[in-house]
């Protein structure tokens, strides 16, 4: 076959998919919804209806299983990688081990940037809560299906999604930062933390706003006839995929910032040079 006829032959089936595809957006009688949009809506926030049943003892929202999943997930591949890959390390590293590398180094330079005093569990926290919130993230875009307790099929959501677990990793976050003060100032540094009293609801409701907002935007797209074809895919990855990895920059960045300010030592005070007595 030519290159001319193979031309012809994509833009044939280009024009034949086009034509399909504006035939069904036309006479498609539409998704038949058993509820409003504002109750969709609100449900995919709350989850008032559509609850999991946890190991049959309670009512639980989805994202606590999927809270479940990721971390037994992330602490079992971080184990199989202590185990089998760690000992096998090399000087000359391979692709593995300067990938591994390379990301932990990357918060690691960001504790070291924002927290030049202190910053060696500050590495290791900021490292292990945004591989959480990243992987966390993207644990949606698998599309999990569990039965809810009302018979009907619901997706797995993100973990933070749920804004008790927002709230969560907002407090650790920041009894992180209060720690990181007591270490280097004592208690003037509680003091200088708790300065910050806002800090908390402030992470927290930034990192669950930002992932609602995804969410809500995709149930929107979703429940619109003309959008709800193909456009809901590109949209639930390219909100998922910015979403994962803004809300873990910013996150980690307002930690080891605010880490930084209360963990450094307070100069000390020059003492008054005594006067010369006769």
């Amino acid at each position: 076959m030519s290159k001319r006829k193979k031309k012809v032959f994509v833009i044939a089936w280009v024009v034949l998919l086009a034509i399909l595809l504006v035939c069904v957006i036309i006479f498609s009688p539409g998704p038949k919804h058993d509820e409003t949009l504002s109750a969709t809506m609100r449900d995919a926030v709350l989850h008032n209806t559509n609850k999991v049943s946890l190991l049959g003892i309670v009512d639980v929202h989805p994202s606590v299983i999927s809270a479940f999943v990721v971390t037994g997930s992330l602490l079992f591949i971080a184990l199989l990688i202590r185990i089998f890959a760690i000992p096998r390390f090399k000087n000359v590293p391979g692709k593995f081990q300067l990938a591994l590398e390379a990301l932990y180094g990357f918060f690691k330079d960001l504790a070291k940037s924002n927290s030049p005093h202190r910053n060696g569990f500050l590495a290791v926290y900021i490292f292990g809560v945004g591989i959480y919130i990243f992987f966390g993230t993207l644990f949606e875009l698998l599309g999990i299906q569990v039965i809810s307790t009302t018979g009907t099929s619901i997706a797995l959501s993100a973990p933070l999604s749920d804004i008790n677990a927002a709230i969560a990793t907002g407090v650790t976050s920041y009894l992180v930062i209060l720690s990181g003060g007591i270490v280097g100032n004592g208690v003037k540094g509680v003091g200088l933390t708790l300065k910050e009293f806002s800090l908390p609801i402030s992470m927290s409701f930034r990192l669950f706003g930002a992932l609602l907002s995804g969410l809500l935007v995709t149930e929107l797209v979703y429940f619109s006839l003309s959008l709800s074809f193909v456009l809901p895919v590109l949209v639930a990855v390219m909100f998922t995929l910015l979403h994962a990895l803004i809300q873990t920059y910013v996150l980690t960045l307002l930690t080891a910032l605010f880490y930084g300010e209360v963990s450094e030592p307070s100069p000390k005070k020059r003492k008054k040079p005594q006067k010369a007595t006769a």
